[in-house]
């Protein structure tokens, strides 16, 4: 049952969202077009359900070929390579507004472990590998809730000299499967619409902690 009403749910709301939000991403994708290198729309290869790859759609926000660049699939805060609306749509996640596409067709649902590249999959403990993608990867998540500040996070690790993909691989994907693990665990339907309050919430006070009191079993972060 709940997986019916799950899917009802993220066919109708990212239908309705994507309706109500048409006048500000034509206007968006216009000036994709006439600005950072003409690339309105950013397509890869992301993990999702069962571990079966499906291709992601975002608004572009780096330059073309950024991945070879200095830096690889890692993104700073204020990363040279991002383009000139880059910043803007990243801080703000307007930037992930096209996977409500990737949720009409089904790869994807409002609510879950959010998906990674393979390379970043491979890096996670392997009992977490097994589990993570029981269920469809979501637009929003406790990992997205929680880690909304990974780019400040990295950055700060790259100015202390540190190791960004050590400090990814042996810090943040342990962590942030255990925090999946705590979703999988829990998933309700009730749960999926409090994650959806909470995401609009640290979106609009970026230092709340209000999730801290709502989700009292959760994993601590120490870092």
């Amino acid at each position: 049952m709940y997986l019916a009403i799950k899917r009802i749910f993220d066919f109708i709301s990212s239908l309705v969202v994507l309706l109500l939000l048409t006048p500000l991403l034509l206007p968006i994708i216009v000036l994709l077009k006439i600005t950072s290198e003409g690339e309105v729309f950013y397509f890869q290869e992301r993990i999702g359900m069962f571990n079966k790859p499906f291709m992601i759609f975002k608004f572009a926000t780096m330059m073309k070929n950024s991945s070879k660049m200095k830096g690889g699939y890692i993104t700073v805060k204020n990363d040279p390579r991002l383009t000139f609306m880059g910043g803007f749509l990243r801080k703000s996640k307007i930037n992930e507004l096209p996977q409500l596409l990737n949720i009409l067709l089904g790869h994807m649902s409002v609510v879950g472990p959010r998906p990674v590249m393979r390379v970043s999959f491979e890096s996670y403990p392997e009992n977490i590998q097994k589990v993570i993608y029981n269920s469809k990867p979501g637009l929003t998540g406790i990992g997205s809730i929680i880690f909304r500040d990974e780019e400040e996070l990295i950055t700060e690790v790259k100015n202390n000299g540190g190791d960004i993909w050590d400090f990814y691989k042996n810090v943040i994907y342990p962590f942030k499967g255990d925090l999946e693990l705590w979703y999988q665990n829990n998933k309700s339907f009730v749960l999926d619409l409090k994650l959806i309050f909470m995401t609009a919430w640290v979106i609009l006070f970026p230092n709340s902690r209000l999730y801290e009191k709502w989700f009292k079993d959760l994993p601590k972060r120490t870092f």
